[in-house]
């Protein structure tokens, strides 16, 4: 059985048990617990959980993030389900306080909401990239606005990075493709 994931922005895509992995690994490397072979264990239970229950076939990323932060409490990783639930908030707040500005030349340029997923239908648009690799990109944009520790940015900028980033990930795609 396949389980799909609903994304917070409505969209739907195949869960993948290695981020569920990365998110334990992350959890437990924030709180100085960082233990590879737990973090497999853990995020095996959750994938065998998901793929073994009749009503999952599709899951919120919200309900993972619940049973993620469950399974680190219940197994006495009390820290990082405490570090993984404060990064979460945090990006929240991050993504709330961004203001994309328009580059029109008006006299008081409009502004709207930061939004991951407009970068990502770009994407699909202008390259007809997969949603999963438009994700990768995107997700690569947000973090590098995000490490700027701006709360207004420019749309003109936000364009340059999303080129960047995706010449980046289609050249690293083609010598990946050249060496196999």
């Amino acid at each position: 059985m396949r389980v799909r994931v609903i994304k917070t922005d409505g969209t739907a895509e195949p869960y993948l048990h290695t981020k569920v992995l990365g998110t334990f690994h992350h959890a437990l490397s924030a709180a100085g617990e960082a233990n590879l072979y737990a973090a497999e264990q853990m995020a095996q239970a959750v994938t065998y959980y998901l793929h073994s229950s009749p009503a999952a076939r599709t899951v919120s990323s919200d309900e993972i993030h619940l049973m993620i932060q469950a399974v680190l409490q219940d197994t006495g990783h009390r820290a990082a389900a405490e570090a993984l639930n404060q990064h979460r908030v945090q990006r929240k707040l991050l993504r709330r306080r961004i203001e994309v500005i328009d580059d029109s030349p008006a006299e008081e340029p409009s502004s709207t909401a930061w939004n991951k997923s407009e970068i990502v239908d770009y994407l699909i648009r202008r390259y007809h990239l997969n949603r999963s690799l438009a994700r990768v990109i995107a997700g690569q944009v947000e973090e590098r606005v995000f490490r700027m520790e701006v709360y207004r940015v420019r749309k003109g900028l936000i364009r340059q990075l999303v080129e960047n980033e995706t010449e980046a990930m289609l050249r690293a795609e083609e010598q990946l493709n050249i060496t196999l």
